[in-house]
């Protein structure tokens, strides 16, 4: 295996340069002269199972999970994004064609991300020159204004998850820490070259208040739904209460201006801490207009990125809410890893998710605080940390994660070998074998029974190409670009030139 030392340099190097390079995008957005007025056009997160029945459901009855299309129809759409429309986003098109040509260039090293949860923020800022130091190139961190639920009213680390109930959006003084300690963290994150993404939670308010809050009242809610008990209706998911939680109004009350004018503040005072971007949370369960007129202008006249929870096993769903301005968490992806990484179909792999249809706003995701990991855990990272897309890496225990020395080198080679476009070169029930054009050839098997063997083609001919994986040795490829590849039972091999 080839050690990592002797890019360890290039790597440090090039993420101090993405962060520079994100400071000044930052600036230039901050300083223009675009304003968007706070009402003007330009989830809970604490209960699996009602989360679970909303799986597949929404607006394409015919998508199953996992984006379950017909071939020709994936394909045609995979072929017309990835070529035309795949650069273009809410930032602007010079800065989007800019950003499709650098990936279509193969340059190798790719970002990936890292969701610090259930800590507070001395302790995240603590450990934050750790998380640098593995090569991830962001935080994401959880809702920091004034919520219900304490450290000692939860089951269990994750039981419910914390900032998910809130009270006062206007004070960010919170279980995890004060405003201070939230602005300290963000610095030093910057330092350590690290972006951050703080969860911003605006479908709901928290539970046992009879609808009285500082800044809202009865008015300010949605009445006509009460619980959602149809997942497939959209009235009902967007305006019904979510656990139980009121349903803040932001369309169809007297005082919706109102309330979207609260919410732009909010974003506002996100902002204001100095972060880098937004996870919007429970994003099916606001109108889909909401995100296209108000929220995700109001990120881009805030210089802030966002991702969105669209917690849907639909492509078509998921793509939807993309099309208003936003990244997405690859639920459609991640619904497909959690039957093969169970000794499942590896060729299910091939064309499965956001990814594999519009790269450039997936976040593919093994695990997170609502959804549990397959039970081939290393396996199913080293797919999601060499495929295309920005993945996030969960830390259910930070100690434990961040030691993972597995883990550790995919994130490696993400950052060292990763880049140009996805090429299968092979799948078939135990074994997935693909090639980050000009960049890296992966292997999977997971099958724990034995090894497996498959000669394919490259984009290398009478190369050697270097395991990285630890996992196998070198091999040459031949003349025509074929070479085998052996992949040792239920392990992964990552292949790349010296």
């Amino acid at each position: 295996m080839v050690t990592h030392s002797t890019r360890s340099d290039e790597t440090t190097e090039r993420r101090r340069r993405r962060a520079s390079e994100r400071e000044a995008a930052r600036r230039a957005a901050r300083n223009g002269d675009a304003h968007v007025s706070e009402d003007s056009p330009s989830n809970a997160d604490a209960d699996g199972t009602a989360r679970a029945a909303a799986v597949g459901g929404g607006r394409s009855a015919e998508t199953t999970e996992g984006g379950g299309e017909s071939d020709d129809e994936t394909g045609r759409s995979a072929l017309t994004r990835r070529t035309f429309l795949g650069a273009l986003s809410a930032t602007g098109l010079a800065a989007s064609i800019r950003a499709f040509a650098g990936r279509s260039a193969a340059a190798s090293g790719e970002p990936a991300h890292f969701q610090y949860f259930h800590e507070t923020w001395p302790t995240i800022t603590e450990n934050l020159s750790t998380v640098a130091d593995r090569g991830y190139d962001a935080v994401w961190i959880q809702a920091p204004q004034r919520s219900d639920i304490s450290w000692s009213e939860q089951n269990g680390r994750n039981d419910p998850p914390l900032g998910y109930q809130p009270v006062d959006f206007t004070t960010f003084d919170s279980e995890f820490g004060t405003e201070a300690d939230l602005r300290n963290l963000v610095d030093e994150a910057h330092a350590q070259g690290l972006e951050v993404y703080v969860d911003c939670v605006m479908n709901h308010m928290a539970t046992g208040h009879d609808y009285e809050f500082p800044r809202f009242s009865y008015d300010d809610f949605h009445h006509d739904v009460g619980s959602i008990d149809d997942w497939n209706d959209d009235h009902q998911v967007e305006h019904g209460e979510l656990l139980g939680l009121p349903d803040l109004a932001q369309y169809e009350s007297s005082t919706s201006s109102y309330v979207r004018s609260e919410l732009m503040a909010y974003m506002e005072k996100i902002a204001a801490t100095g972060a880098d971007g937004y996870r919007f949370d429970a994003v099916k369960h606001v109108e889909e207009k909401y995100w296209r007129d108000h929220a995700n202008p109001k990120a881009d006249e805030l210089g802030m990125a966002r991702i969105g929870e669209v917690y849907s096993g639909s492509l078509d769903y998921v793509q939807t809410y993309v099309d208003t301005g936003m990244d997405a968490f690859d639920y459609p992806l991640y619904f497909v890893l959690e039957s093969v990484f169970e000794e499942g179909d590896m060729s299910r792999l091939q064309g499965a998710g956001l990814v594999a249809q519009d790269p450039w706003h997936a976040h593919p995701f093994v695990q997170n605080h609502d959804e549990g990991a397959p039970s081939q855990y290393h396996l199913a990272h080293a797919f999601v940390l060499t495929t295309e897309g920005v993945p996030m890496v969960y830390n259910l225990y930070p100690t434990e994660i961040l030691d993972d020395s597995a883990i550790n080198n995919m994130v490696w080679v993400r950052e060292n070998l990763c880049g140009g476009e996805l090429r299968w070169r092979h799948a078939s029930s135990n074994l997935a074998v693909y090639e980050r054009a000009n960049n890296l050839l992966v292997g999977i098997n997971n099958d724990p029974n034995g090894s497996h063997t498959q000669r394919v083609s490259t984009s290398w001919t009478n190369q050697t190409l270097n395991d990285y994986s630890g996992n196998a040795g070198d091999v040459t490829t031949d003349g025509n670009g074929d070479v085998d590849v052996t992949v040792p039972a239920e392990s992964w091999v990552f292949y790349a030139p010296p």
